[in-house]
């Protein structure tokens, strides 16, 4: 699964996304994907989403659910 292709990423999915703000500390949020920002197919520094708390940011990691 390729956090740089949108195919990858879908509404209900447990992710871990940087906001804009936090990408000089790397700094990671997790959250449950609502709606998906990116129009392209791919984007090399990752898909934008926003989660239901209406945070935005790019994927960094999808996580598996345990």
């Amino acid at each position: 699964m390729s956090i740089t292709e949108r195919a990858s990423i879908a509404p209900g999915l447990r992710v871990s996304i940087v906001m804009k703000e936090d990408q000089k500390s790397g700094r990671l949020t997790d959250g449950v994907v609502q709606d998906i920002l990116t129009r392209s197919s791919v984007h090399p520094r990752g898909i934008k989403v926003r989660l239901v708390t209406g945070q935005v940011g790019r994927v960094r990691l999808v996580r598996t659910s345990r």
